[in-house]
């Protein structure tokens, strides 16, 4: 029996093996548009586009900046590529992931570090760090779930910790085109690795 292709040919021609990701197979553009077309929540959301990842990707990178600690242009990259391996996984709701077990875990941090490599960032991410962003990352998931998602606050804040208000004031959450999203993506990436190789 011939072995199963573990690898996907990606738009900008890359072919990403998924077992052994490399970072010269990761292209920023790949990652964008790949997340922009992953739809949060398994798509079960209010609009007339889906809820994507890269929309939720930019909402934590700036809740997190928001946040003020620990604030660099590496950790706003860090941030902003918290779910980049979805771009070629997908987001699994957190049940899937407990059904499907430590080997997606494993294939997640392979991903992760190959992309960290890619732009400058450490292949691992501190424990302090990590913790900030999944606290961004669930006032953000707060936000998605009472706006877009049917649950109440009560409901949300079972789940996902109630959000300090200061932060969540005025944020509002209205999915948009793909392409739009996309767009918005790569150009934070750009600003932010800018400042990062800036003297």
């Amino acid at each position: 029996m011939p072995a199963a292709r573990a690898w996907q040919r990606m738009l900008s021609g890359r072919r990403l093996d998924l077992l052994d990701p490399t970072p010269v197979d990761i292209e920023i553009e790949d990652i964008a548009h790949g997340l922009a077309f992953v739809a949060r929540w398994n798509g079960q959301t209010r609009g007339d586009w889906p809820y994507s990842v890269a929309e939720h990707s930019l909402l934590v990178e700036d809740l997190f900046t928001a946040m003020g600690t620990n604030v660099t242009p590496a950790t706003q990259m860090t941030a902003l590529l918290h779910d980049a391996p979805e771009y070629v996984i997908g987001d699994m709701i957190s049940p899937v992931k407990a059904a499907v077990g430590p080997d997606y875990g494993a294939l997640d941090d392979r991903l992760t570090a190959a992309i960290h490599h890619r732009f400058g960032l450490p292949g691992t991410v501190p424990v302090r760090l990590k913790k900030l962003i999944k606290k961004a990352d669930k006032i953000s998931a707060w936000l998605e779930a009472t706006q877009i998602a049917g649950f109440t606050e009560a409901e949300a804040s079972k789940f996902f910790g109630k959000p300090d208000p200061e932060l969540i004031a005025g944020r509002r959450i209205a999915p948009r085109p793909p392409q739009q999203v996309r767009q918005d993506f790569t150009a934070r990436h750009a600003a932010l690795l800018s400042r990062m190789e800036a003297p």
